[in-house]
């Protein structure tokens, strides 16, 4: 219970860190802070210290927030796919093979794009956009194909079973 809201309460923080992080009151005060470190410049004879303060500064920031907003990212990455499916869930005519497709390996996707750039070609013989192709029109159209060779076997079979001998 404890580490959920230590993950809860670092969940808030990074979505708020990052909100105000892109803001432009952010950006204003980190424009401000250049300026002034460069004004000091020559009060401090532009020293190996005086640039090490802006150097240690932006690195010990960037590190932080590169944490910080891969949480926001990850989390936003999350919900999107969970609408996303959502979509693909209680729309009738999409394929709910789609659904976490993000699971996927990368072979597993890449051969997912090999076969929708197929239906696109499809598509695009068949009448350009206005044609469309699903992973379940493949699906029903490969078992309507396994049935016709499958009722080909059966009757070539039962066709040779019926002719006299010669």
């Amino acid at each position: 219970m404890k580490q959920h809201r230590i993950m809860h309460l670092f969940d808030h923080f990074a979505g708020a860190a990052t909100r105000h992080a892109g803001s432009p009151a952010a950006f204003v005060l980190a424009l401000l802070v250049v300026v002034i470190w460069a004004v000091t410049g020559p009060i401090f004879g532009y020293s190996e210290t005086w640039q090490l303060v802006i150097n240690t500064g932006t690195t010990i920031i960037t590190f932080l927030m590169v944490f910080l907003i891969q949480q926001s990212q990850n989390k936003d990455s999350m919900a999107v796919h969970l609408k996303l499916n959502e979509l693909l869930a209680s729309s009738k005519p999409a394929s709910n093979h789609l659904i976490s497709i993000e699971e996927l390996d990368e072979d597993e996707l890449r051969q997912l794009v090999l076969f929708y750039r197929h239906l696109a070609e499809l598509a695009d013989r068949e009448g350009g956009v206005k044609c469309s192709h699903s992973l379940d029109d493949a699906n029903e159209n490969h078992a309507a194909k396994r049935r016709a060779r499958h009722a080909a076997r059966e009757s070539g079979a039962a066709h040779a079973d019926a002719e006299p001998a010669t």
